[in-house]
């Protein structure tokens, strides 16, 4: 049986000036102030996570996420790595695919890094990960540069 998942997540931007790092699937973007969040605020990672969480059923970016951020967690891989556990038995990702929302950073130079390190945290090829962005000409917040938002839909064989 295949199924599909939604996830979506976004995040405000921390001041300009701020020494906590941009990452965004894994990979640290220089330059850029990070997102305002309890944890390192990867909001690609965080999407991806909720797709995950779409087919097992189990909330991972709630209570359990809270958790281990308190106990000094804050790496948003640790968050996707424990979603990964909750998925059924056998159970193959066969791609995921991301849409990014943002007007700042440029993404381009970035994507094939993030598709490697996304393939390699959902056990997949990066050829099986797609990554667009866009800035949505402007029209929202995050068009806008005030922040980030990403939807990512996942299909798996359970």
């Amino acid at each position: 049986m295949t199924k599909t998942s939604i996830g979506q997540d976004s995040h405000a931007f921390e001041a300009e000036g701020s020494v906590k790092p941009l990452v965004l699937g894994g990979v640290t973007f220089p330059g850029y102030p990070g997102m305002k969040a309890n944890s390192d605020g990867d909001v690609v990672l965080h999407a991806v996570t909720n797709c995950i969480s779409g087919i097992s059923g189990v909330n991972v970016l709630g209570k359990i996420a809270d958790d281990m951020c308190k106990s000094g967690i804050i790496d948003s891989k640790e968050y996707l790595k424990e979603a990964l556990k909750y998925l059924p038995a056998g159970c193959k990702i066969n791609n995921v695919s991301i849409t990014i929302e943002a007007l700042r950073p440029k993404f381009a130079p970035h994507i094939e890094a993030m598709k490697k390190s996304i393939a390699s945290l959902l056990g997949i090829e990066p050829s099986d990960v797609g990554i667009t962005a866009t800035t949505g000409e402007g029209l929202t917040a995050f068009g806008q540069g005030l922040g980030i938002m990403v939807f990512a839909v996942m299909t798996v064989e359970v």
